[in-house]
């Protein structure tokens, strides 16, 4: 009898109506960071038909043109005109923000001087919370393989849209990759896949199945781990006309599984996207995603998660955990020793390793922010393994 599982993974396009939201945030974050570094921006965003709302508290000593950033968001994302039902040119935008509480500015980073050291590792949490940080062995960027390719057909759905490869295809998209794996947890081929994309209403279903299947998802599932079994679930309902804000409201954050890991290892209480970086559900998650892929990569286990946690305006984590799943030679103290010794999980210390203040944020707003091999990231380097090595070395010769 076979122990062989299957695990789903899913992905959105950048013209989601959630990720529309999260893209307009991180978009107004980086306008803002670019001119003031040690902004505190905290910045939601709801979409709906004809309707951009953004809300949100923002201290900063600069000034960005909040209606041209959303605009001209929404245009780069796919929405120019009304063919699909949202314009970037003529939707309603209304804004709310306020400033940050000066009790949780006081909590976070007062008495503050940025040109102290002592002071910028000193800074406290912007609020309490849980995150984690995970990576594996079963992909080159050690991310899940099933939200791999998830992210890489929406990818692909953006090219072949904007380069007119399918030119009938709208902004709006989700994808869906199901991994069978072994009682080893190694994937062993795809078992399904689903993909439903918006389009014009003039284009046949059959013409747009074939051209999804041939266009987008051959070149991006590996024909080796495809066989006569796999499952192709193409605009399964039918017709998908009416997307993005149109059809759905979309909100700031509620794709968190889709940023992080697929829903392969367990995601943080709190979303990214409009955050900076005194924000320890950013933060702390990408440091966390450093250690663990750190690790991994150095062999201490073919999988590890991370698990941090904060009270507000306290620098030092409350509880660090680490889980294995029973597949490692080394003890969770030795590799928390580890941890504790190579990487500071104090906000201040991780915004200053990873270089945190800065317009990074757009560009991670769609497609996950883990393994992202298409944009140099701080937090995706290998740059401890060799350290980690060495402790290890170090540790076996004191046995």
């Amino acid at each position: 009898m076979s122990n062989n599982y299957l695990f789903s993974s899913e992905s959105v396009s950048v013209g989601h109506p959630d990720k529309i939201a999260d893209q307009i945030a991180d978009s107004i974050l980086d306008a803002i960071l670019s001119q003031d570094p040690d902004a505190r921006v905290a910045c939601e965003v709801t979409v709906s038909t004809g309707l951009v709302l953004v809300v949100g508290e923002i201290s900063t000593t600069g000034f960005v043109d909040i209606q041209s950033i959303v605009r001209s968001k929404i245009k780069e994302i796919g929405y120019k005109d009304k063919k699909f039902g949202f314009d970037g040119d003529t939707c309603a935008i209304l804004t709310a923000i306020d400033e940050q509480s000066d009790d949780i500015a006081q909590g976070v980073d007062d008495p503050f001087d940025s040109s102290n050291q002592d002071d910028v590792l000193k800074i406290g949490a912007g609020d309490q919370g849980v995150m984690f940080g995970y990576a594996n062995n079963e992909t080159e960027n050690y991310m899940p393989m099933g939200v791999v390719l998830a992210h890489n057909l929406m990818k692909r759905a953006k090219k072949v849209r904007e380069e007119g490869i399918i030119p009938y295809l709208g902004p709006d998209a989700k994808s869906q990759v199901t991994v069978e794996y072994n009682e080893d947890d190694i994937p062993q081929r795809i078992d399904a896949v689903v993909l439903s994309t918006q389009h014009l209403a003039d284009v046949e279903l059959e013409q747009l199945r074939s051209d999804v299947l041939e266009q987008i998802i051959k070149p991006v599932i590996p024909a080796n781990l495809m066989d006569e079994n796999t499952k192709f679930y193409i605009n399964p309902t039918g017709r998908f006309v009416l997307g993005g804000p149109q059809a759905d409201t979309g909100q700031t954050g509620r794709k968190i599984v889709v940023d992080s890991y697929g829903a392969y290892a367990i995601s943080g209480g709190g979303a990214f996207s409009g955050k900076d970086p005194t924000k320890v559900d950013r933060s702390a998650a990408y440091m966390a995603r450093y250690a663990a892929k750190n690790l991994v990569a150095a062999g201490v286990s073919p999988e590890i998660q991370i698990q941090v946690s904060y009270a507000i305006g306290v620098e030092k984590p409350v509880s660090l955990n680490v889980n294995t799943f029973g597949k490692s030679k080394y003890s969770n103290s030795q590799i928390i020793d580890i941890i504790n010794e190579l990487f500071d999980f104090r906000p201040g210390a991780i915004i200053q390793k990873l270089n945190l203040r800065r317009p990074i944020y757009a560009k991670l707003a769609a497609f996950g922010h883990f393994g992202r091999d298409d944009l140099d990231l701080s937090w995706e380097k290998l740059d401890q393994v060799d350290e980690i090595k060495k402790l290890l070395s170090k540790d076996q010769q004191n046995q």
